[in-house]
């Protein structure tokens, strides 16, 4: 069964590029529930804009923990 997790992020412009370039491997949030999180940087590049990556997300993974879908839902 896919689970899926809710949280916000707020990064700088400086960190959004480290994750741009791959100086950052993983992306580390703190959920809605408060359940520690870890992903592939890879995943926000889509979300990168001048200012950084702030907004809302919803993440869907498989009970192997392969990432399914990251979607922004808003600020």
């Amino acid at each position: 069964m896919d689970k899926v997790l809710t949280f916000r992020l707020n990064v700088d412009r400086e960190e959004a590029m480290r994750y741009y370039r791959g100086e950052a491997s993983a992306v580390v949030a703190r959920t809605d529930t408060g359940q520690s999180l870890q992903f592939p940087a890879l995943h926000v590049r889509r979300f990168i804009t001048q200012n950084g990556i702030h907004g809302r997300f919803r993440i869907r993974f498989d009970d192997k923990h392969k990432l399914l879908n990251l979607e922004r839902l808003g600020d």
